[in-house]
């Protein structure tokens, strides 16, 4: 095994971990703080994937900008599309088993309607950055690698920060535990678990951007994205964002070494490997109390 190829081996994977913990991110939120399976994650993911490419064809918007002005209406959506789930499955008790089905029929109605406005074909973009790659000694850096972790891992800490020192932070910390104690304090629990899966949807958005921009895109790709969404919370620990950067961190370093020294079809089955190994000895995750 020679320095080089190890040096660049790793640092792949750490950039792509920073892409897998902006995919991931959402679910973290959505499924470990708010006990919500939006098994139709990354169909948000591949509409902002598609937003960010058409902004891009048309006004050749770098895909970063339109993820971020695009995120309130990302964030309006997973405001109705939460508030539609609560009056339909949660209020009436029937979110476990229907709730997933009306998620999964979210991604392949969403799935279908990309295909029938846009075909089948595969989109991409073009910013400076793209195609730029730095060489620092013998280890190459791509730019468009770089520039989605640089966004991912400053997102992901906002939110981080965010959830950690505010009161709605807590409060969202708080509502998958215990909501008669948040109604008690004058919080409604609804208002707080639509506010908060607003936000993982948001992300979805920008991590749509941030995937056109590593490679392209077709209707379909969400589909690849769905085990990996879910494995990396539970890896790093239900609901803690810290766990999601780790586990991001362990998987996409694995990918990235895999991928090298044995091939790309051995990536999934080690990476997925690890996270039932993980979970044999501790079933909470990394960071999971």
């Amino acid at each position: 095994m020679s320095g080089p190829l190890f040096a660049n081996a790793l640092v792949s994977g750490l950039l792509l971990a920073g892409f897998y913990a902006a995919v991931s991110v959402g679910i973290s939120i959505a499924f470990g703080m708010l006990d919500v399976v939006n098994i139709a994650h990354p169909a948000f993911i591949i509409l902002g994937s598609y937003a960010a490419s058409i902004a891009n064809a048309s006004m050749g918007a770098d895909p970063i900008v339109t993820a971020v002005a695009l995120s309130p209406a990302f964030f309006a959506l997973g405001l109705l599309l939460y508030r539609f789930y609560h009056a339909t499955f949660e209020r009436r008790g029937r979110e476990p088993l229907r709730g997933l089905a009306f998620f999964f029929g979210i991604l392949f109605v969403t799935e279908v309607a990309l295909i029938l406005a846009f075909g089948v074909d595969y989109r991409s973009v073009t910013a400076r950055y793209i195609g730029t790659t730095w060489r620092l000694g013998t280890v190459d850096l791509p730019l468009r690698l770089f520039v989605p972790f640089v966004v991912s891992v400053a997102m992901t800490l906002s939110l981080q920060v965010f959830l950690s020192r505010t009161f709605f932070g807590r409060a969202v910390l708080a509502v998958g535990q215990d909501q008669l104690a948040l109604q008690l304090m004058g919080v409604d629990p609804v208002r707080i678990k639509q506010i908060a899966f607003g936000i993982s949807i948001a992300t979805a958005g920008v991590a749509g951007a941030l995937l056109v921009i590593i490679q392209p895109v077709q209707p379909s790709l969400g589909r690849e994205y769905i085990g990996l969404v879910f494995a990396i919370p539970v890896l790093g620990g239900m609901g803690s964002i810290a766990g999601t950067l780790a586990g991001a961190a362990i998987l996409g370093v694995a990918t990235s070494f895999t991928a090298t020294f044995f091939g790309p079809s051995w990536a999934p089955a080690v990476s997925f490997g690890l996270l039932l190994f993980a979970l044999a000895f501790r079933p909470s995750g990394l960071f999971g109390r």
